[in-house]
């Protein structure tokens, strides 16, 4: 029975546990053996807390038993990335420095989680200091994806996605401030949802970047991230960017009628430099969007290469000032990418970070005028080319990584910069059996919309439901 509760979206364990079909004892053992079985081989956890975990199921399952009022995701196993603070536990940031590090403040992701009743397993690889869209980590270890383990996960959010299509949790909550969400969940084939700057919370968590950073879901449909982002979302006046005191999903009300929903088409950009078989896969994506009812509209996007720009200035230059004092007394600890990343933003004149800044309004209302008066919602590639090879992006070995790292966030990182929503679902495979994903764009609070129109598309499609095959290796057989 474990076997097929690992398999279960979130939505269905929910559903299962209250209608009494399976405990969450159950849930939580199915989760934690396929940690035991897969976690070394694909190296996406950081910790396991099997322990604790079973301790709150058992808790769980009791006061369903007494008829107590319970939260919204009561009873689910769920991990996350490494970087969300809670008081008193290691938090490693991903880095041998973070292995020292003990919070005294728990994330209010964290502590949304916990009044919602998810039950958290353990905590998951990233980036070093999220600062990276590989995976790469001179210190963990790649991460490695589930559908083929000589490529990527993508990062930073690298052992969310990896986790999440692996079936060892039914969610994860990650953060993005250049891709990093959507590379992760896109490369291994699951959902998962960029929100708008402001809407989730910051506080108690890893900075990477004030500016950009935003967290949000990482699950295996629509409507498993809509529950997520119910839990999480909300003004927290704690964090100085939080300016959404009302709601803004309602994952009892996804799927709503698509017709008429314009879904622009970029004329100057889309699927131009990809693969043929990615832009075979948009292709077919965007029929079945015309088929539920959307009406796909040419759109002429500003030229997103000054925007993409003006994202690395904000986020080398805040990553620096971040850093500066750990860079100073430790730098001989961080590795090497994630340090030459860091002090490139030493080098960025302070007029032209306060100018990047400056400019961020006006680009953005620029944008929105132009693009969601023609069209509701943007449909971008989010990788024109395959999954990459971990080889292809190692920096100790290969000289080409700084090409390769462009061109994996080029529809990604300028989104960051507008601060707007966007959500990645698969749309298909490539010849190496490596997920293909689509990107939405919408305009400032479009959640909803965007979560509609992929829950429709998965309602008519069943990339979302493959599951990577897996083979346990034997005691000792794991590779770092």
């Amino acid at each position: 029975m474990s076997a097929g509760l690992s398999e279960l979206t979130l939505a269905q364990a929910r559903a299962g546990l209250e209608e009494g079909r399976f405990s969450s004892v159950e849930l939580v053992t199915a989760c934690l053996e396929r940690v035991e079985a897969f976690g070394p081989q694909l190296n996406c956890f950081v910790a396991v807390a099997a322990d604790a975990a079973l301790a709150q199921a058992a808790s769980a399952d009791e006061r369903r038993r007494r008829g107590e009022h319970v939260g919204s995701l009561q009873g689910i196993p769920v991990a996350v990335k490494d970087m969300f603070f809670r008081s008193g536990k290691v938090s490693s940031m991903g880095s041998r420095l973070g292995s020292k590090f003990v919070p005294t403040t728990t994330a209010s992701v964290l502590e949304k989680l916990d009044e919602a009743g998810a039950i958290s397993i353990g905590t998951l690889h990233m980036s070093e200091f999220a600062a990276g869209p590989t995976g790469q980590n001179d210190y963990l270890g790649f991460c490695r994806n589930p559908w083929n383990q000589a490529h990527i996960t993508g990062g930073s959010s690298s052992g969310s996605g990896c986790a999440v299509a692996a079936r060892m949790v039914y969610g994860s909550i990650g953060s993005d401030t250049g891709g990093s969400i959507r590379l992760p969940a896109g490369m291994c084939g699951v959902v998962g949802l960029k929100p708008t700057y402001g809407l989730v919370s910051r506080h108690g968590a890893m900075p990477r970047c004030w500016s950009l950073d935003v967290f949000g879901p990482i699950a295996r449909s629509a409507l498993d991230c809509a529950l997520l982002l119910e839990a999480i979302e909300g003004f927290d006046r704690n964090d100085p960017a939080s300016y959404a005191p009302h709601r803004r999903v309602d994952s009892g009300q996804l799927g709503g009628a698509l017709k008429g929903i314009r879904v622009g088409l970029p004329r100057n950009c889309f699927a131009s430099d990809s693969d043929p078989e990615v832009a075979q896969a948009l292709e077919a994506a965007l029929d079945v969007l015309r088929a539920a009812g959307c009406a796909i509209v040419p759109v002429d996007l500003p030229d997103t290469q000054p925007i993409y720009a003006l994202t690395q200035i904000v986020n080398k230059a805040e990553a620096a000032a971040l850093h500066a004092e750990w860079l100073a007394a430790y730098g001989e600890e961080y590795g090497m990418p994630t340090r030459t990343r860091m002090e490139a933003g030493f080098y960025i004149p302070a007029p032209l970070y306060i100018w990047a800044l400056t400019a961020r309004p006006k680009i953005l209302r620029g944008f929105v005028e132009s693009v969601f008066t023609v069209a509701d919602v943007v449909m971008l590639p989010l990788l024109e080319q395959e999954v990459p090879a971990i080889a292809d992006v190692d920096m100790t070995a290969s000289g080409d990584v700084p090409a390769i790292v462009d061109r994996i966030t080029r529809n990604t990182r300028w989104i960051s910069y507008l601060g707007l929503p966007a959500i990645v679902a698969p749309c298909g495979f490539s010849r190496r059996r490596l997920p293909i994903s689509f990107q939405l764009l919408g305009r400032p609070y479009s959640e909803q919309l965007l979560l509609d129109l992929v829950h429709r598309y998965e309602d008519m499609t069943a990339w979302h439901r493959r599951v990577p095959e897996l083979d346990a290796l034997p005691a000792g057989g794991a590779h770092g």
